[in-house]
């Protein structure tokens, strides 16, 4: 028997994470978002940048965890990215470079609060917030493309971090 969000077994658990979303503007992108950042209970999502479409427009992708999910909006990640750092946050970009690891083969530590960083859908993560961060994380990719659509690959990085923290 398939089961409903009414009969599932899933035990409730949050944890000390937070998205930190550099330029994400594309309205469907935002709302999956507050979908998976409620689906794996993490603390916040931060949107920087100055183009933020919330309204109408994200509720069809976010069914209705926009309303659930805590949130906030900044104009600048490097800001968002330095008051982490100095409230103890572990810093970690989610981003393809010549010096980044696969993300399997991190252990993620509970003794700090962690943020996420995911980019802009065609740019990425921005240089100056990539010079912030303390890892910078890719997934590893096997088919031509060498990059994933930002919920897909959120998706993953916070399957992977939240199953290292149960």
């Amino acid at each position: 028997m398939q089961l409903t969000h009414y009969n599932t077994n899933f035990k409730q658990q949050f944890f000390s994470i937070t998205l930190v979303c550099d330029n994400i503007s594309n309205a469907p992108n935002i709302g999956s978002l507050f979908r998976i950042a409620d689906a794996f209970g993490i603390e916040k999502i931060i949107f920087c940048g100055t183009n933020i479409p919330l309204g109408r427009k994200i509720k069809k992708t976010s069914r209705a965890t926009e309303k659930i999910v805590k949130f906030k909006i900044s104009d600048s990640a490097s800001e968002v990215v330095n008051q982490l750092k100095d409230h103890g946050y572990y810093i970690i970009s989610l981003e393809i470079t010549s010096k980044s690891l696969p993300i399997h083969t991190f252990q993620f530590s509970k003794e700090n609060p962690i943020a996420l960083i995911v980019g802009d859908e065609n740019f990425g993560i921005s240089e100056e917030v990539l010079k912030l961060s303390d890892a910078v994380m890719h997934i590893n990719m096997f088919g031509k493309n060498s990059s994933m659509n930002v919920v897909q690959a959120t998706s993953i990085a916070l399957y992977e971090i939240t199953k290292q923290l149960i």
